[in-house]
């Protein structure tokens, strides 16, 4: 991985401080390098402001002067009641160079925060890689395909049970993966269940890690009926497009995973596998439509697989030829 790679993989890092209460604005990260040196980093704060750019120059200070910035997302070209344009700020502010990991799809910046840059003389980059693209998933999604990242929550036996045959769940994997679980709730902007799951568990779909209570995502609930007061009801998978919202985490159960998969709406799948065998359980997916074994083939790519005390979590991505 070359420097600049490597710098670029950085500022993704620091973006993930932002999630989810950067919404309505992306969580970008930005880091200010000088001979080798962090003099700067930054992350949008929440509600969106102050910016990326804008955090790590004020934390830079005057070593900001000949460095070059990595941030993730190009910075913005308009002018807002809530602050100035960040590319007017990175012109300003005596950088050498920026490397940018993705253009904006904004129309009010999509090249020109790159172009008012390059007009002062310093010299912008565009460089892509994996890490910058993940951590923006949620909003590229929602500027390029009107719809969030979609992550899907399975906990299984080995077997490819969701729960014993009389609907009995709790627990069937154990504490670190249950934490796990929180942990990328605490990164959604919003987490929904299955009206069945909402009647039988009645779960608070909240984070309950130290210091994370605050990034407990809404609550919403895939149902034709109303919602309980506090709750959102939508009454198809594909109503998620209507909520605005970048990063939405499905926890279940069966059915709700059925519809999400066979509307070819999930982005990831985390799979937590139980070193149980449960025999005449309920099936974790029902029919999703396939008629063919080679529909299912070439969907998904195995992207992480890590051990969580006795559970294994295996994480998928879904492919770009794939439906989702």
């Amino acid at each position: 991985m070359s420097d600049d790679a490597r710098w670029l993989a950085a500022a993704a890092s620091v973006a993930a401080r932002g999630l989810p209460l950067s919404r309505p604005n992306p969580a970008v990260g930005a880091v200010i390098v000088n001979d080798g040196r962090v003099v700067g980093r930054g992350w949008t704060q929440p509600g969106g402001r102050p910016h990326a750019e804008a955090m790590a120059l004020a934390t830079a200070g005057a070593a900001a002067k000949g460095a070059t910035l990595y941030v993730t997302l190009e910075p913005c070209a308009h002018e807002s009641p809530r602050g100035p344009a960040c590319a007017a700020l990175v012109a300003a502010s005596g950088l050498a160079r920026v490397v940018v990991g993705a253009q904006d799809p904004d129309p009010r910046t999509a090249g020109e925060g790159l172009a008012k840059m390059r007009a002062a003389g310093i010299v912008s980059e565009l460089l892509a890689i994996p890490q910058v693209d993940l951590s923006l998933a949620g909003y590229l999604s929602q500027r390029t395909r009107k719809r969030p990242h979609v992550t899907l929550k399975l906990a299984t036996s080995l077997d490819g049970c969701i729960a014993l045959a009389n609907g009995q769940s709790q627990w069937i994997t154990g504490d670190a993966a249950r934490a796990h679980t929180h942990a990328m709730r605490a990164r959604a902007d919003a987490i929904l269940v299955g009206g069945g799951t909402l009647r039988a568990d009645t779960p608070r779909l909240d984070v309950r890690l130290p210091g994370l209570g605050d990034r407990s995502p809404e609550r919403w609930v895939l149902t034709r009926g109303e919602a309980p007061d506090g709750w959102c009801a939508l009454p198809s998978p594909e109503a998620v497009s209507d909520m605005g919202v970048q990063y939405l985490f499905v926890e279940g159960g069966a059915q709700t995973a059925t519809a999400f998969l066979a509307a070819g709406l999930v982005d990831r799948l985390l799979l937590y596998r139980a070193p149980i065998v449960i025999g005449g359980g309920m099936p974790t997916v029902g029919d999703i439509g396939l008629s063919s074994l080679a529909e299912a083939h070439g969907k998904w790519r195995l992207a992480d697989r890590r051990q969580l005390g006795s559970d294994t979590l295996e994480v998928y991505e879904a492919l770009p030829c794939s439906p989702a």
